[in-house]
């Protein structure tokens, strides 16, 4: 049997399991050991046994758990509440100033938790409600929401990031630093648009009230202390890193007990807040670990079949494919399947066809994760099935309906596209910084 004809059955039977609603590291692990044994006899079994050695013996997979732990102790602690009632203070005398604030806010979100749907708890059951009882324009504050919550898979440290490195076998400190930039990018197009367009049309973000606003500048200033108190942390986690003097499994681990003593020091670390912390830092962390292990199986039956240059030949010689068009056409896939799978799943899916592929075409794989990334928080946003969108479902107030919540994200995922097509025309908008620390 053809090698194209053995990879096409493998994804259509990955497709087919997924459909019968198997998890995910279950049905791409069962069909790549399946396959092994098929192809190689008895041998195929050694294939995701080598896998597991691998996930086992890649020691920066132990900042996983540490930043996970790290998220989970600044978010269970409440200290996210200080953050947003801090710039409710500062930015609320600016027309949309409480919208623009929210975005600071996921940004924070995300450089402390990593992960996409963190922002959109906080978003979604702090801000929200703030937002919506001041009179803010309920479908563009419901947009602002989902759009920042994605910052959390961009944003260091990034879940998916690390995910991506360990499937693209690629350092996890050169992805964050080279997310850092289209991360900041991004969130201030955000903040552009949303003032933008409240100084067109004011009555979509009205400023504070004049008694909300009077508040002593000794109350402001001890509301910022309490609100910058996890970017204090960040930056004692990553100063070290970026300088050299720690290693980035150093640098987690001082995050996380840098968090747990900021939650100890202001009296919120009780004993349930200790435990749900730590069972949902391994409840994550070995949903990771799980799908890591299918994906980097899988990927060994196509490095064995020889799948990847099959495909390539494809695309550049028989329908004579540009580079730069292959690389639009895998944007756009992400984007189709982001209707229907989430990150995890769209990347463990295809990474074994389109990371070596990507490497072959001549591209930086590094910049091609923060490609893979951006696309990714669009296809949370995109109708009929985005991601963001039901989640967003499940938490907004019963005022927003589904269509409110699909009229909302439309100027957003315009904003995501420039922001994707200036990462494509400009690569040094992403490649810039990890140069300049590695050169280093």
């Amino acid at each position: 049997m053809p090698h194209e004809m053995i990879a096409l059955i493998m994804f259509a039977g990955m497709m087919l399991m997924l459909m019968t609603g198997q998890r995910v590291f279950g049905a791409i692990g069962f069909v790549g050991a399946l396959a092994g044994v098929l192809l190689w006899g008895t041998g195929g079994v050694e294939i995701p046994f080598s896998a597991a050695m691998k996930l086992m013996k890649w020691y920066p997979l132990l900042t996983l758990p540490m930043f996970i732990f790290m998220g989970y102790v600044l978010s269970e602690s409440r200290i996210a509440d200080d953050l947003y009632k801090m710039f409710h203070v500062w930015m609320g005398p600016v027309r949309g100033g409480l919208a623009i604030g929210t975005i600071g806010l996921m940004v924070l979100i995300s450089a402390m938790n990593g992960l996409s749907v963190a922002g959109m708890a906080i978003g979604a059951t702090i801000a929200l409600p703030e937002l919506l009882r001041r009179g803010y324009d309920k479908i563009m504050v419901t947009g602002v929401v989902q759009a920042g919550s994605s910052l959390g898979i961009l944003v260091p440290p990034s879940v998916v990031l690390v995910l991506y490195a360990m499937i693209a076998r690629q350092p996890v400190g050169q992805l964050w630093l080279a997310g850092v930039i289209p991360g900041l990018l991004m969130a201030s197009l955000f903040i552009l648009y949303i003032y933008i367009r409240c100084r067109i049309q004011p009555h979509l973000g009205p400023v504070l009230p004049e008694d909300e606003r009077n508040v002593s500048m000794s109350e402001k200033l001890r509301l910022l202390r309490a609100g910058l108190l996890p970017l204090m942390i960040f930056a004692v986690m990553m100063v070290p890193f970026v300088k050299g003097w720690t290693s980035l499994v150093e640098s987690s681990a001082i995050g996380a007990l840098a968090a747990f003593l900021a939650a100890v020091l202001k009296g919120r670390m009780t004993r349930a807040v200790f435990e749900t912390t730590v069972r949902s830092t391994l409840a994550i962390s070995c949903m990771f670990m799980w799908i890591i292990l299918a994906a980097l199986g899988f990927g060994a039956i196509f490095d064995g079949l020889g799948a990847v240059n099959a495909i390539e030949g494809l695309f550049t010689e028989t329908l004579n494919l540009s580079p730069w068009m292959i690389l639009i056409l895998m944007q756009l896939s992400f984007i189709i399947m982001g209707t229907f799978l989430d990150d995890t799943a769209m990347l463990v899916i295809v990474a074994p066809l389109y990371v070596p592929l990507v490497g072959a075409l001549g591209f930086d794989l590094i910049w091609y994760g923060v490609l893979y990334t951006i696309t990714t928080q669009i296809a949370y946003m995109t109708p009929p099935f985005g991601y963001n969108l039901f989640l967003m479902r499940a938490m907004a107030p019963p005022e927003i309906g589904l269509r409110d919540i699909y009229r909302s994200i439309v100027p957003f995922v315009g904003v995501m596209v420039v922001a994707l097509a200036l990462v494509m025309i400009f690569p040094q908008i992403a490649l810039w910084l990890p140069e300049y620390v590695y050169g280093k």
